[in-house]
């Protein structure tokens, strides 16, 4: 779900950041949930208003499986980022276009504000850890 634009300074870092939300965003935008699927971590909790999800199978199932149909063209604009050499994260705001309900409905553009945080496990792979979404009400788009 997410494009970072980084002010990247050079530093291998800030290139490892951007390119692992590439990657999400890649395959979310390209509905690829098995893709997403393999970047959460075991243990990673998603947090959207009231919703708190927590371990890979209920992310999976109720973020990812639930939502990806859903949504088209998930844009990120990164506002803050940092890296060690374990911990990972990106914050900033989101768009996204909204998929009608319903024949009769009407397309929608949603955006809010994330965080997401990632975490390189002991066998050097990334992985997703935790993702925030507050977003705002969709608004209905007329084409």
């Amino acid at each position: 779900m997410f494009t970072f634009l980084v002010a990247c300074n050079g530093s291998k870092e800030e290139m490892d950041v951007q390119q692992l939300n590439q990657d999400f965003i890649s395959a979310w935008n390209s509905k690829d949930s098995e893709k997403v699927v393999s970047m959460l971590g075991e243990d990673v909790q998603f947090l959207q208003g009231e919703m708190h999800l927590r371990g890979k199978s209920d992310v999976s199932n109720r973020w990812v499986r639930e939502t990806i149909n859903t949504i088209n063209n998930l844009r990120l604009s990164n506002v803050s980022s940092a890296v060690d050499e374990n911990l990972a994260y990106g914050a900033g705001t989101f768009t996204v276009d909204v998929l009608p309900a319903g024949p009769q409905e009407p397309h929608g553009t949603g955006e809010g504000n994330y965080i997401m945080l990632w975490k390189k496990g002991e066998d050097g792979e990334w992985k997703l850890n935790y993702a925030q979404l507050e977003d705002l009400p969709v608004q209905a788009r007329n084409f």
